[in-house]
């Protein structure tokens, strides 16, 4: 089937319209003189369209003088007509093919290498070591034997033991694991306070080294000091300087205002859709595919892929792909009792993806009102949590004590 489409695309075929009273006496005559039609299709019962070849469109001539039908030309297709187009255009269609033969030119080289993973090792010792090992930007893809390469840098390099290594476009994608680190214990020999991350009421104080100065009902700001590890007693010189440790729980509010309309527009895809090309040199588009969108209401969807990435010259090629999908709008309003329910829930869930694992929820308040056509819902979460962290004592913080 492919290898008759082909061939049909070659030697070029038109699409016709025929009209009139005689259609089946019309094919008949066409099978008789040989004139080969493929995918008929009737339309009504005086209409069908139907595929011929340019040869087979000529003989037709004399079947229509016989029964008297109409046949229009819709489309022509081919590369025959094709070629045609650009008979009288010889520059662009050179020029056309000569971009095309540079950019599959220059798709055959690396432009770009991408490292995923490296910490301990940076970006710039990986590159220098592949250009020990002659790859680089600008070097061929198909000199590249992936897996070699990620041999010799599992082997090269002591604290990679993981490598993958893939050739991706004009881009080779290097994907690294590090040896873990050991991390190092928590060092507790510099001075600190603890202080508030957020505004609360305070809930309760555990202070397991430092002096708790705030207790349960008293309201802190932001990097107020909770548990100080400044010590100043009259029977020292001068102040002692500790690691202040403990835990300190608030009570703490979390709030959302979620606005939505009563009367609702939504859009739904009508299955139709038109699509248009184009290629992007640098910051200059040139459209493939011309042609005007034939929806009045629409959805826009852009698809890019990137053919070139020459980041020394700051050069990239990209061809993009629009895609216009034929949309028709519903309107209709909102039961307001069900959408109360849906918006509570979905503001709640919210809220509580943000809440840290510690938190405990304590109350909940849900408040609705009507503004014009949108339902307004304030909700709010009261918490106890965890609200102190760690801060280093200087000089400065020291003059506040």
């Amino acid at each position: 089937m492919l290898v008759i489409r082909l061939w049909n695309y070659f030697r070029g075929y038109v699409i016709i319209r025929v009209e009139g009273l005689t259609l089946e006496k019309f094919i008949n005559l066409a099978i008789a003189r040989d004139v080969y039609l493929w995918d008929i299709v009737r339309i009504d019962y005086t209409t069908l369209e139907a595929r011929v070849s340019v040869k087979g469109f000529k003989e037709l001539k004399e079947v229509v003088k016989r029964v008297g039908c109409r046949v229009n030309i819709i489309e022509k297709k081919g590369y025959p007509f094709f070629v045609h187009k650009f008979k009288y255009r010889k520059m662009f269609g050179l020029g056309f093919i000569i971009a095309l033969a540079i950019i599959f030119f220059l798709t055959s080289f690396i432009w770009s290498i991408d490292i995923e993973g490296s910490e301990s090792v940076s970006n710039g010792e990986i590159l220098t070591y592949l250009k020990s090992i002659g790859i680089d930007t600008g070097t061929k893809k198909k000199t590249i034997d992936t897996a070699e390469v990620k041999k010799q840098l599992l082997t090269h390099i002591d604290s990679i033991v993981f490598a993958r290594v893939e050739v991706k476009g004009t881009k080779l994608l290097i994907e690294i694991k590090e040896s873990a680190a050991i991390p190092d214990s928590e060092d507790k020999d510099y001075p600190c306070n603890i202080i508030a991350m957020k505004k609360a009421v305070i809930e309760k104080v555990i202070a397991k080294n430092g002096n708790s100065i705030v207790e349960r009902g008293d309201i802190v700001k932001t990097g107020q000091v909770l548990i100080t590890g400044i010590i100043d007693d009259e029977r020292l010189e001068n102040p002692l300087l500790v690691h202040s440790e403990g835990e300190v729980y608030g009570k703490t509010w979390y709030n959302k205002i979620i606005r939505e309309a009563i009367n609702k527009t939504i859009k739904e895809e009508t299955g139709n859709v038109h699509s248009t090309k184009e290629i992007k040199i640098g910051k200059k588009r040139i459209h493939l595919i011309n042609g005007d969108i034939p929806f009045d209401n629409y959805i826009e969807r852009e698809n890019s892929k990137k053919i070139i990435d020459w980041k020394f010259i700051k050069l990239s090629v990209e061809i993009i792909e629009h895609k216009y999908f034929e949309v028709k709008t519903n309107n209709f309003t909102q039961d307001i009792d069900s959408l109360k329910q849906t918006v509570a829930v979905r503001g709640v869930q919210q809220i509580m993806e943000k809440l840290p694992q510690d938190a405990r929820v304590v109350s909940k308040d849900v408040v609705y009102s009507v503004e014009d056509n949108y339902l307004v819902t304030k909700i709010s979460i009261e918490v106890i949590e965890q609200i102190g962290q760690k801060d280093k004592i200087t000089s400065d913080s020291f003059k506040e004590e």
